[in-house]
């Protein structure tokens, strides 16, 4: 008899946002006269802009004639992509990259669950609290987060973040080996300055631990004096790990496109002390793995560098975070405590008292018809938080706080 991978009986009850569809399809078959209006799932709602879609066109065309067609692609990406990625994206940050350190892939969320196998199943896991689940989530498919007990994984640091410490994790005063941190932070919509990664930096390079960095929604920074990319800090190439993509910033999330950034310079210890690059691991993972993101999805990906590109999703990120001034500015009207929603398109807030996560979900969504996301969901520091999203269209995040200022109950 085939036996199980028995780590993924530790997964407490349902993903998320699968439990989230159950309680909104509960909900709409009871009332399916109700206008629903969601913020919770991080989905956007503006189309694909006219450079990316001129740019598919023609890959589709190319696709169409024997002298342009395209098979299998290289799995790390096609170097017309990862010239402009690096170009854009870094070198107009002073970082320099090489070709070979940025491998392209179907999505952040692929890249970031996929990183920890070339890790060993004994490393000890920082994750902020709370988080987004993929991070923990896979390390508990693998096997290295030891049990579940009252909330939490025995094996896991858990790196509190609330109102208390201005949403800023505390370096850990265990020695960890593995440290996820996603900066602009999902959920909670805060940011780090250069001043409190340059303390994770460090302490990455003190402790040989490695940290596996998230920026995939930096496009939304508005403050110029936060970082974009964890290279921006001294020695980071060493230790960090980077995922971005094109989802959020470009409307990619139905397409699927992203990259991940492995330096050359980071390195790992095998268990008798032999160091070596996490580069080529990563690059053995892909190739066995990944056949590559396709041809035609890539071409749409460059386009967004070309001047009209750069303009486009500069329309994009504003829509978006007017969207986000728009849902903090009516909570705070009505006297709900909100974080983030200025330098990320995620607002975070308290719910109200008498309340938890859950509760106040099901509050929003039987008397105002609103699908937000409790904060409980995020992990064990997400209670008594929400969070919801601004990639909503306009005039549904307008009308979304209305029925909040006018027709909620608090």
């Amino acid at each position: 008899m085939a036996l199980i991978n028995e780590n993924y009986l530790k997964l407490p009850g349902s993903y998320l946002f699968a439990e989230i569809a159950k309680r909104v399809t509960t909900f709409k078959t009871e009332f399916p006269e109700a206008n629903i209006i969601r913020l919770g799932i991080g989905d956007v709602t503006q189309p694909l802009t006219p450079a990316v879609i001129e740019g598919l066109h023609k890959a589709v065309d190319e696709m169409a004639h024997a002298e342009t067609f395209r098979g299998y692609g290289p799995e790390q990406g096609y170097n017309f992509l990862i010239k402009k990625i690096i170009e854009t994206d870094y070198r107009s940050r002073g970082i320099e990259l090489e070709e070979d350190e940025v491998f392209v892939s179907d999505g952040s969320k692929s890249d970031v669950g996929n990183i920890q196998e070339i890790f060993g199943v004994h490393n000890k896991v920082a994750i902020t609290d709370p988080v987004y689940p993929v991070y923990l989530d896979t390390n508990v498919m693998a096997g290295r987060t030891g049990d579940f007990s009252n909330g939490i994984f025995e094996n896991v640091t858990y790196l509190i973040c609330n109102a208390e410490n201005n949403f800023v994790p505390e370096l850990p005063t265990e020695k960890v080996d593995l440290i996820y941190l996603c900066v602009p932070n999902n959920p909670t919509g805060t940011t780090l300055s250069k001043k409190e990664l340059k303390k994770w930096v460090d302490y990455a390079r003190a402790n040989n631990s490695i940290i596996l960095f998230d920026s995939a929604y930096e496009a939304y920074i508005q403050d110029p004096e936060l970082p974009h990319s964890i290279y921006e800090i001294e020695g980071a190439k060493e230790v960090a790990i980077e995922f971005r993509s094109f989802s959020k910033t470009a409307g990619f999330t139905g397409t699927r496109c992203a990259y991940t950034v492995v330096p050359k310079t980071v390195l790992a210890l095998t268990a008798n002390g032999e160091k070596h690059a996490l580069n080529k691991l990563w690059n053995r993972r892909q190739t066995t793995k990944f056949n590559g993101t396709p041809y035609i999805i890539q071409k749409g990906a460059e386009a967004t560098y070309t001047p009209e590109g750069q303009a486009e999703i500069k329309s994009i990120v504003k829509y978006y975070m007017d969207n986000a001034r728009i849902i903090k500015e009516g909570l705070e009207s009505i006297g709900i405590q909100t974080f983030g929603g200025v330098n990320a398109p995620y607002i975070w807030l308290k719910v109200p008292k008498g309340l938890d996560s859950w509760s106040f979900f099901d509050k929003l969504l039987h008397e105002v018809h609103i699908v937000g996301t409790p904060g409980t969901g995020f992990g064990p520091s997400g209670e008594g938080y929400f969070r919801l999203t601004a990639f909503g269209n306009k005039e549904a995040t307008i009308e979304a706080i209305e029925r909040i200022k006018t027709k909620l109950s608090l």
